[in-house]
C-alpha cells in the first residue's frame, strides 16, 4: 500500500515509517521538519518537505504518489508549551489537520490511522482507563488532539472517511536504529539517560506530592516498537469500521522507578532534584488495552520497564558514539 506518513521523522513517525517498509508498504514522509530530524528517515522512504497547512503540497504529493492511506503524526505535543502558546497548538494540530482531511477527502484517500493521546482523557476518574471513559482534556494539548478525533467520527458518519484513533499513554524505548531525541527534551526516560551518560547534572522532578505510591507521577510506558506494531494491525482494519484504541502496558510506573529502573541498567548514580509539580499533569494513568487486544490481536511483546530503558539506553550509547 502507498502510506503517507506525515511528521514521519519524528521519534514514532519514523520508527513506524521504519516497520511499514519492512512489511512492504512504499512509505512516502511528509515533515515540516519543525520539530523532526532528518537522520530519521528511513532507507527507502521519500521524503517531502511540506507543511501540513499547505494544501496545494499535500495534494501534489496524495495525487503524484497515488496515496491509499494517511497516518498521521505531525502535531505539536509538548503539554507545558500548549498552556504559554496554545494558538500554536490549535492552528497546526487542529486546523492544518483539518486541511488534511480536507485535501484527503478531495483526492478521494478515506483511510486514515490517527496518533492521539491519553491526554484526552485528563485526570482519571477510574483505573485502569478504557476508551469509554469520560474525555476531558485538562491542557490545550489534549483539547487539540480530541477536537481531531471528533472531527474524525463526523467525517466518518457524513462522508465515509475510515479512521482509527490510537490513544498512546507513554511511548518509550528504541528501534535498533531509531530512538527518542527531542531538542528540548522533554520526555522522562531520555532526559534520566542523559543525566546518567553526564549530560545533564540531575533529573529535575516535578512534584512529590501527589497522591501516588512515592508521591511522585504514575504512567503507563509502552514500548515505540509495540506502538509500530498496532499502526500496522489498525491500517490493515481500515477497510472496517472507525475505531478509537488505548495503546499501554496495563501497568503504571512512578517518576521515581523509573529512574531507578535506569539506574539498574546503567549502573550509573543518578541524581534527583525535587521542583514544583508541572501544570496539567494528572497523577495517574494506567490504560486498559484489552479492546484493541480483542478487536485486533495486539499485544505488548515489550512489558519489563527495564527492558524498555535498555533499549533507550543501546540506542543512545551507540548514537552518542561514546565509551559508558
Amino acid at each position: 500500500m502507498n502510506v503517507l506518513v506525515t511528521g514521519g521523522v519524528g521519534y514514532i513517525g519514523s520508527i513506524v515509517a521504519e516497520r511499514l517498509i519492512e512489511n512492504d508498504h512504499k512509505v512516502i514522509i511528509y515533515d515540516n521538519l519543525s520539530t523532526g530530524n532528518i537522520e530519521n528517515l528511513p532507507e527507502n522512504a521519500i521524503f517531502v518537505e511540506a507543511d501540513i497547512s499547505n494544501r496545494n503540497a499535500l495534494k501534489n504529493v496524495l495525487l503524484d504518489y497515488e496515496i491509499e492511506a494517511v497516518m498521521h503524526f505531525a502535531a505539536f505535543s509538548l503539554v507545558s508549551e500548549s498552556f504559554k502558546d496554545p494558538f500554536k497548538y490549535y492552528k497546526n494540530n487542529l486546523v492544518g489537520g483539518l486541511a488534511l482531511l480536507e485535501t484527503m477527502l478531495e483526492t478521494g484517500i478515506k483511510k486514515m490511522v490517527f496518533s492521539s493521546t491519553a491526554a484526552v482523557y485528563g485526570e482519571p476518574i477510574e483505573l485502569p482507563i478504557t476508551e469509554n471513559h469520560p474525555t476531558n482534556p485538562i491542557n490545550p494539548y489534549g483539547e487539540t488532539k480530541l477536537a481531531f478525533e471528533r472531527a474524525l467520527h463526523s467525517l466518518d458518519k457524513t462522508l465515509g472517511l475510515r479512521s482509527v484513533s490510537l490513544r498512546y499513554f507513554n511511548a518509550a524505548g528504541a528501534s535498533k536504529n531509531r530512538g527518542e531525541k527531542h531538542n528540548p527534551e522533554t520526555h522522562l526516560i531520555p532526559i534520566v539517560l542523559e543525566v546518567a551518560m553526564g549530560k545533564r547534572q540531575a533529573v529535575q522532578v516535578f512534584g512529590n506530592d501527589y497522591p501516588t505510591r512515592d508521591g511522585t507521577c504514575i504512567r503507563d510506558y509502552v514500548h515505540v516498537l509495540d506502538i509500530a506494531d498496532a499502526h500496522l494491525k489498525a491500517l490493515e482494519s481500515l477497510n472496517d469500521e472507525s475505531k478509537i484504541f488505548n495503546l499501554g502496558c496495563g501497568a503504571g510506573y512512578s517518576v521515581l522507578e523509573v529512574i531507578e529502573a535506569a539506574r539498574k541498567v546503567t549502573g550509573k548514580n543518578i541524581p534527583i532534584n525535587f521542583q514544583e509539580r508541572r501544570k496539567g499533569e494528572p497523577a495517574v494513568l494506567i490504560a486498559s488495552s484489552e479492546k484493541i487486544q480483542h478487536e485486533l490481536g495486539w499485544k505488548p511483546e515489550f512489558t519489563s520497564l527495564e527492558e524498555i530503558v535498555e533499549s533507550a539506553w543501546k540506542w543512545m550509547i551507540q548514537t552518542e558514539k561514546v565509551m559508558i
